[in-house]
């Protein structure tokens, strides 16, 4: 049985990876210490014995006994009210975790498949983002904490690949959503649906004209699994190419939640990207992959599954206190 270990394991997509591993066989250990991740995303897997959980701070030395066959890298702080939060802790699970990790796979000479971000390309100035443009990140904005932490990571992972020819995949993921996602996570989907939820007006920023590229978290996932065994080093652009304005996407959120809501207008954040739309030529062609769900189907799954949460657990993923987590 092939060992596999995913950090970041109870949070959204180290959660729904944990599941497909499980599915598939493997032996997974999840690691997490519950910053961001929720114990509820995870509990279903506890009586099972292909997994097991080990509550640790991935910016600690890290430990696993025994053979270990692949590595995936999903602990981070991944949407702007955690990051903003806790920037100090973004910046270590990206740098120092990764180092850590990258230690780990050398060790037991194990694959390693890091999560990136399509926040690498910053407020892009090349449309669609394909892997090869370079970004346009500010450094020093508030949201540097994680672009840079990512850029790091991917500098990293690419400087044990070619130093130590470490087995390395990096996957540049774009918004993503579905199951499990926190309503009060800042992303503009779980914004909107915990709005329409509570009978709030729908917040849309600046002018509503950028644009953002939405992937169902089960195409996200098979993306995923396909680069992890594919035979390629860089990075691969995993995300839907299907694009929609903010203003635009609210006024679909309010005919899909069948609300009479208004749309409210506020000031633009700093450093908010205009455009994001993912160029997945390279995905298509190397793993045989593209996204098949829609976005009308996959939002109204999304909605039936907050609507469906009872208000002890809306509550409890809406106030989440991240101070008796956090290590100074």
């Amino acid at each position: 049985m092939k060992k596999i270990l995913i950090t970041g394991a109870a949070g959204f997509l180290g959660s729904h990876l944990c599941d497909r591993f499980v599915s598939e066989g493997f032996h997974v250990i999840g690691m997490d210490n519950f910053i961001t991740g929720d114990e509820t995303n995870i509990i279903h897997l506890y009586n099972s014995s292909n997994f097991e959980l080990i509550d640790h701070d991935v910016t600690e030395f890290i430990k696993i006994e025994g053979e270990l066959d692949y590595i995936l890298h999903f602990a981070s702080p991944a949407s702007p009210i955690d990051y903003l939060k806790i920037p100090i802790q973004t910046l270590k699970v990206g740098s120092l975790g990764t180092h850590n990790l990258l230690g780990l796979a050398k060790a037991k000479k194990a694959r390693i498949l890091i999560a990136s971000t399509s926040e690498v390309y910053g407020d892009p100035l090349v449309h669609p983002q394909s892997e090869e443009y370079y970004g346009n990140v500010s450094t020093i904005g508030p949201r540097g904490v994680y672009d840079e932490a990512k850029r790091f990571q991917e500098s990293i992972t690419m400087a044990y690949h070619r130093f130590h020819g470490l087995d390395t995949r990096i996957a540049r993921i774009f918004n993503t959503y579905g199951s499990r996602m926190r309503l009060n996570d800042g992303r503009v989907i779980p914004a909107f649906m915990g709005q329409a939820l509570r009978g709030e007006d729908l917040t849309v920023f600046g002018t509503g004209e950028q644009t953002r590229s939405f992937c169902y978290v089960d195409d996200q996932i098979e993306g995923i699994y396909r680069l992890l065994f594919s035979d390629y080093h860089y990075p691969v652009n995993i995300g839907n190419p299907n694009e929609i304005s903010i203003l635009d996407f609210a006024k679909e959120i309010i005919k899909l939640t069948q609300t009479s809501q208004k749309i409210i207008f506020k000031d633009l954040p700093i450093d908010d990207p205009l455009q994001r739309q993912p160029d997945i030529s390279l995905a298509k062609n190397l793993l045989d992959w593209e996204p098949k769900t829609g976005r009308a189907e996959g939002m109204q799954k999304t909605f039936n599954y907050f609507k469906n949460l009872s208000k002890e657990e809306l509550y409890k993923r809406d106030h989440k206190d991240f101070a008796s987590h956090i290590k100074k």
